[in-house]
């Protein structure tokens, strides 16, 4: 009998050993696009490695709060949209705003023209400074329908705001699309375009979540459209006219941003915008580009943006793979050293190491984890949709967009972008939290965010061309893992793990 009882006791004490054991596993979805052809892939299965890293969430560590993720509805993207088949149409908008999709709960658009439209337009092209005559009866065709059924598919659905490329001529120095400063006398009449704007698209069921005060204000080299503010100007503008007449219209909810260019600049300008009280009441916060480096961060310039207004959005809102012709039906190319910007041609020679030879996947992956990893809060994409010349483009600024199409042939293309895109936009959703990530590898790049139904996503890049192999560790708990030599991955560790 005692034998029978000690028999027990070790069979209870060997279960209860492997229960304890089971209970520090931590569980893990594993999603991974990389070189070898994994789209957003779910993987299940991981080989050993001799060495292995560790990486250590923190989600007690805490940063910023999410905004979103998302692209801008251009008239170009939504032109092209409707010169495919429904069925193709309905796909790409699945694709970008549906839960099964990347799932983008952060867009913008333009108010008038811009360089992606297919001509120069204003919806109040007649000088008068009452605008009775404003109308966006261009943006009923291709751009509003668009939206609105973006909306339509999104169960979550998504904040839009909108940015001015320039005033119509007639409200500026120059009487130009391009360059120029809106005068004085216009200032008034500008900040009510912006409340008729807000009015116009409500009225055809598409609810602004804010504006950016401008588009590059400080220009870009005279080319498509643009008008050009000081950090001083903006503020006054806003502080003075803009948010007086949103506020006065009960529009006063409006998010307004301001700056809206690259970030080598940004401390000139958050220091103008949060210099009082009174102007800091108006500006919700800064959006910023790229366009500056195709691989620099300008951490600097985050940090201080968030050090001197730490409760404001910071947004990143414009980034693409500019100055390329979209490579067809070619993932391999998106992964290789051979895009070039702007700057690699044009760039001052002192600014030249900015602009080096970049693969497409490296220079997004790297970027928005970099930017989440220095309190950027929303990181919003360029064009949504492009043909295969990059555009249509009035002024033949050709560019490369997540999803390319050819509406001759009716193809769609959804490039490695689009899903490197999805990896931070699917899962890492508005009003999660950026936590803190301890890593022993530091050629991998990691970020991590808490979701609001308490989920954590870690997103990690290798762009070595060795595969990792690494331990992810959430308090007591670990999983053995690997990515990919040239991968990016989110690991989702679900709700029920404590």
């Amino acid at each position: 009998m005692k034998g029978l009882r000690f028999g027990i006791c070790c069979l209870i004490l060997a279960t209860m050993s492997c229960n304890n054991e089971e209970s520090k596993a931590l569980e893990v979805e594993v999603y991974e696009t990389s070189v070898n052809g994994n789209q957003l892939t779910k993987l299940t299965e991981f080989k050993a490695l001799d060495s292995a890293s560790s990486i250590t969430i923190n989600p007690d560590q805490k940063f910023q709060t999410i905004t979103g993720f998302g692209g801008a509805f251009t008239e170009s993207s939504a032109y092209l949209l409707n010169q495919l088949s429904k069925e193709n149409r309905d796909k790409i908008l699945q694709a970008y705003f549906s839960q099964d999709g990347a799932n983008y709960s952060l867009c913008r658009t333009h108010m008038n023209s811009c360089d992606f439209s297919l001509g120069q337009y204003s919806y109040a092209p007649t000088e008068d400074k009452e605008l009775k005559d404003f109308s966006v009866k261009e943006d009923l065709d291709d751009l509003i329908p668009m939206i609105k059924d973006a909306k339509a598919v999104s169960q979550d659905g998504f904040k839009l705001f909108a940015s001015p490329w320039t005033a119509p001529p007639w409200m500026k120095d120059n009487k130009d699309w391009v360059g120029g400063k809106l005068l004085p006398e216009y200032y008034s009449t500008w900040a009510l375009f912006f409340a008729k704007y807000a009015d116009a698209y409500k009225e055809q069921g598409i609810d602004l979540w804010g504006f950016t005060v401008e588009n590059e204000p400080l220009g870009n080299g005279n080319n498509w459209e643009s008008m050009h503010y000081t950090p001083d100007e903006m503020t006054d503008f806003v502080v003075n006219h803009l948010g007086p007449k949103l506020d006065a219209d009960g529009k006063g909810d409006l998010k307004i941003l301001g700056y809206d260019q690259n970030r080598e600049h940004l401390s000139e300008w958050v220091e103008s915008q949060f210099r009082t009280e009174e102007s800091s009441k108006y500006f919700d916060g800064t959006a910023i580009h790229w366009y500056a480096s195709t691989f620099e961060v300008f951490q600097d310039e985050l940090q201080n943006a968030h050090n001197k207004a730490p409760d404001k959005l910071l947004i990143q809102s414009e980034a693409c793979i500019d100055a390329e012709v979209p490579v067809w039906k070619d993932d391999a190319w998106y992964w290789k050293k051979e895009a070039t910007d702007w700057g690699f041609t044009w760039a001052p020679e002192e600014d030249k190491h900015l602009h080096p030879k970049y693969a497409p996947v490296n220079r997004y992956a790297r970027d928005i984890i970099g930017c989440l990893n220095n309190w950027v809060d929303g990181w919003v994409d360029w064009n949504m949709v492009l043909d295969t010349k990059g555009g249509p483009n009035w002024f033949k600024n050709w560019c490369i967009a997540p999803v390319i199409v050819d509406p001759e042939k009716d193809e769609v293309y959804f490039t490695p972008l689009y899903y490197t895109m999805a990896h931070f936009s699917k899962y890492i959703r508005p009003g999660a939290e950026v936590v803190g990530v301890d890593h022993t590898d530091k050629e991998l790049m990691i970020a991590a965010a808490k979701n609001p139904d308490n989920s954590i996503a870690v997103v990690i890049f290798n762009e070595g061309l060795e595969d990792k192999a690494f331990s992810l560790n959430l308090g007591d708990s670990t999983k053995k893992l690997l990515i990919n030599a040239q991968a990016i991955q989110t690991l989702i560790i679900p709700t029920k793990t404590k």
